[in-house]
């Protein structure tokens, strides 16, 4: 279900109002909130929870990441 203009801009006012800027995040097709790399990087530390745009190298959910 597309959501109408209205809510679309509710939304995005509600992401801003928590700091988020363009280019921090995206949606994906089905419609979840992808944070970027670059909100990442703004964050400043890892959560480990294997985020597709990690920067910190912790991709994969078995605890390991990719740059030591």
């Amino acid at each position: 279900m597309a959501m109408d203009s209205n809510e679309q801009r509710e939304r995005t006012e509600r992401l801003r109002r928590l700091g988020l800027e363009e280019g921090d995040y995206y949606y994906s097709p089905e419609g979840y909130l992808v944070f970027t790399e670059q909100y990442h990087i703004k964050r400043g530390y890892c959560c480990q929870s294997g985020c597709r745009h990690c920067p910190f190298g912790f991709h994969d959910k078995a605890g390991k990441g990719s740059k030591g």
